[in-house]
């Protein structure tokens, strides 16, 4: 088994937009990793132009072991096709990201696949088995290969919880203790509930995201003033302020901001007949409830500052103002309520992109009525619902869902600094802080803007930044 001089480097997704992440680092012809395998969404396709249908379009035979940066949907949903193509190998990631992804993985085959319950538990039983949950900052052995040592370590990546990036380490015929890193996504600074990402010591070659390549975000004292200045707006004609968001993650980030705002201003008014604490919050999707208490359960991998909150007594998942809708004729029934009865309150449902899910019912319902908002605080891929909304609903104009024209008179909204994703100066910061800047940045994950404004300023630090297809 010859090993490569270099390591090579393959992608199945996300080199063309921002879905379906799944990258190939192969050391010889016979050992290859890969780094996630995540679906794709919206108009992003796979190699072979399909997206409504997913599949492994790559061969495997090769491929010893799968490394999950964290549990979102365009990082992982593949994964019940890798395992039906055969793969029996080992999959690593972090133990928190091992608690969430058999409930990410159920959600997806229940919603993409089937909903045999034989077949269901048959994926979750053989996910387990393969499983292999691993700590922070600690080296481990990959499957042997002859003269490489290759080794794994993940590092906080303050995406979401359990998010990671990836130093593989190994030899090569060139150099002893080659590194690269894949960054996964990297979150913005101080995210609530997690430890903030930071720079590699070093590294030869660094693989990136580059969702907000372009892009600054605001700061999160500013995003926390807007999002209630936003509500403070919104409220005043007693409507529904819909937040279409992931069950994972942004749903959580959500809530522990909203518990801060209304802790801070409680007995305060938003309007004569409406106090802070009076406000219902409804998270309605029976995946998000799942993964509070998953998260609730996970507390030891909370950040300082949520640790402190619960030493004050407060419960930034689980407040008295919050209300979890489960099964389905209650959610009928709330979106018919709030659609005619203008009864002010906040709703989050999945999923972030509009792409299907409840929150697909409140747009119906919703959409056409200007008492109404819809708060985007997520990326909206091309091709989506969401997208859709975010570019036509300003102009008044409208989408169609499900066959229906709907007109937008709704107020659509886009807290735009409100991301899960790094921006532009915290990617660069990335890699600029590194004790030794890599010889090459391969910049994956993004609009072809936003890796060509990333490519630019990274030039400025690395020598070789390329982009990679």
């Amino acid at each position: 088994m010859t090993l490569y001089p270099t390591p090579k480097f393959i992608h199945h997704g996300a080199v063309d937009g921002v879905t379906g992440s799944c990258h190939e680092y192969r050391l010889s012809d016979d050992y290859g990793l890969l780094i996630d395998c995540g679906l794709f969404q919206g108009a992003e396709v796979s190699n072979s132009g399909s997206a409504g249908k997913p599949q492994i379009d790559f061969a495997i035979g090769h491929i010893r072991a799968l490394i999950v940066t964290h549990v979102h949907i365009d990082h992982v949903g593949r994964i019940p096709y890798l395992l039906a193509a055969g793969f029996s190998g080992p999959i690593y990631c972090t133990q928190a990201s091992a608690v969430l992804l058999p409930l990410v993985l159920e959600d997806a085959v229940k919603m993409g696949i089937s909903r045999d319950p034989t077949l269901i538990n048959g994926v979750l039983a053989r996910l387990r088995r393969q499983l292999v949950p691993c700590d922070f900052n600690r080296w481990l052995a990959l499957p042997e290969l002859a003269g490489a040592a290759p080794m794994l370590r993940f590092q906080h990546a303050g995406h979401i919880l359990g998010s990671a990036y990836v130093e593989l380490k190994h030899n090569t015929p060139l150099k002893k203790g080659y590194k690269t890193v894949f960054s996964g996504d990297l979150g913005a600074p101080y995210a609530p509930l997690l430890p903030a990402p930071k720079a590699p010591y070093a590294a030869d070659e660094v693989v990136i995201e580059s969702t907000y390549g372009d892009r600054l975000h605001d700061d999160r004292r500013s995003r926390i003033k807007r999002l209630e200045q936003v509500l403070l707006h919104s409220l005043k004609d007693n409507g529904t302020v819909l937040f279409p968001a992931f069950s994972i993650g942004r749903t959580q980030e959500l809530l522990y901001e909203l518990e801060a705002i209304i802790h801070r201003l409680r007995g305060q008014k938003i309007h004569q007949h409406l106090k802070w604490d009076e406000l219902q919050i409804i998270v309605d999707s029976p995946l998000a409830a799942r993964f509070n208490q998953a998260y609730s359960e996970l507390k030891p991998y909370w950040d300082n500052e949520a640790k402190s909150r619960l030493k004050q007594g407060r419960h930034p998942l689980s407040f008295e103002q919050l209300h979890t809708i489960d099964d389905h004729a209650q959610h009928q029934a709330l979106v018919q309520f709030l659609a005619q009865s203008r009864q002010p309150a906040i709703v989050i449902a999945a999923s972030g992109m509009c792409e299907g899910g409840r929150v697909v019912n409140y747009l119906k319902a919703l959409l056409s009525d200007s008492a109404h908002q819809v708060v985007f605080v997520g990326y909206q891929a091309r091709g989506t619902l969401g997208a859709a909304i975010q570019q036509y609903g300003p102009k008044g104009g409208y989408v169609d869902i499900d066959g229906e024209r709907i007109a937008i008179a709704a107020e659509i909204i886009t807290l735009s600094g409100y991301s899960a994703h790094a921006d532009k100066t915290g990617l660069v910061n990335f890699v600029s802080r590194m004790h030794k800047v890599p010889d090459r940045v391969r910049i994956v994950h993004g609009d072809n803007g936003a890796k060509q404004a990333l490519q630019q300023a990274l030039a400025v630090y690395v020598k070789d930044v390329v982009i990679s297809v």
